[in-house]
């Protein structure tokens, strides 16, 4: 069974596939792709290169053998996998760059195969267009934003709550100087597509725990509604002691290297004290990074945060289980306000 649905169609059904299958090139799914999507390419990215090159310069019959001639290659090989990981019968969902010959080759096959596929009618392009779509238009309202701090522990929280959304887990940043710690951040598509997915998977009306971040995260820029919505949500500040705030960001800090952080600290020079920074800089070099961490936090981190005016809530977090509490009622409270 084959059936092509309109992307709105396939956004309302898609934590019913058991499985979803980008058939576009290993670099186009690199780049960004549907959350969950798994990528069995109709075309490797060789391929891809070498058949779009001879549909345009040369013969586009050539082109059309060779690549069916690659794709039923390729499909062999992923169908044992697909096979391993879905039963015949099994719910798929499949797209390509545009709902072309790449998903329409898979699918085909997959669904004489006894699959029932569902393929996305023009692909990949449509469903970026849906998500700039719900991204401007967007009903959730309801955010509990957490302010604080750095170290206070906000990530933590944020991960133990629900429902909530983590925009530094999304955007892979720490959301400061240092806060490229963890590797390369996902592309801007990436990041909108995973935030468009949790927030689908999220009622409306609930109250949704949020750090409050800035407009732009590393290289990751939020959305304009997004952003908007955080400055008309409830704030709640979030604290705690200063030693456990340098025990946090101290696991950041195990694997730095010379280069990122001399990098970071000449980032930063505007906004410390020579004698901090040279003191920091000073700890650094002998391995003391304890008090690294206790230098940035006081005077630099809690010298340049900007803590809001509207603040409606403030929570210690010294203990966290009473302070995921705290948190909990407050949420339940506004819950039965309506």
């Amino acid at each position: 069974m084959l059936i092509e649905q309109n992307i709105d169609e396939f956004c309302n059904d898609i934590n019913t596939y058991e499985l979803i299958i980008d058939a576009r090139s290993p670099k186009e799914f690199k780049e960004s792709h549907l959350p969950t999507a798994i990528n069995f390419y109709a075309l490797s990215d060789k391929e891809h290169h070498e058949i779009g090159e001879m549909y345009v310069q040369k013969s586009k019959p050539d082109a059309k053998v060779l690549g069916a001639s690659y794709i039923c290659h390729n499909a062999a090989e992923h169908l044992k996998t697909i096979y391993q990981k879905c039963q015949i019968g099994s719910k798929i969902g499949i797209y390509c760059a545009k709902g072309g010959l790449r998903s329409t080759s898979l699918a085909t096959i997959l669904s004489f195969t006894g699959y029932r596929v569902y393929k996305i009618e023009r692909g990949y392009k449509d469903y970026r267009s849906y998500v700039l779509k719900y991204l401007e238009n967007f009903r959730h309202k309801n955010f509990l934003v957490l302010g604080g701090n750095t170290g206070c522990g906000k990530s933590e929280l944020i991960q133990k709550l629900t429902p909530s959304i983590d925009l530094e887990n999304l955007a892979n940043h720490f959301g400061s100087t240092f806060g490229l710690m963890n590797g390369a951040q996902p592309s801007q598509k990436a990041f909108e597509n995973e935030l468009v997915y949790k927030l689908g998977n999220i009622d409306e009306n609930s109250w949704i725990f949020i750090e409050g971040e800035s407009k732009r995260i590393g290289s990751i820029i939020q959305p304009d509604l997004l952003y908007k919505r955080f400055q008309e949500s409830i704030r709640i500040e979030v604290t705690a002691p200063l030693e456990q705030r340098v025990q946090r960001i101290l696991k950041d800090y195990i694997n730095i290297d010379d280069e990122y952080f001399f990098n970071s600290m000449n980032i930063i020079t505007p906004y410390i004290r020579k004698s901090s920074k040279k003191e920091a800089i000073k700890s650094y070099e002998n391995r003391d990074l304890a008090k690294v961490a206790e230098i940035l936090l006081v005077d630099y981190y809690d010298q340049v945060y900007r803590k809001p005016k509207n603040i409606k809530y403030i929570v210690d977090n010294t203990n966290e289980s009473e302070a995921l509490s705290c948190l909990k009622e407050i949420q339940l409270e506004l819950n039965h306000l309506g």
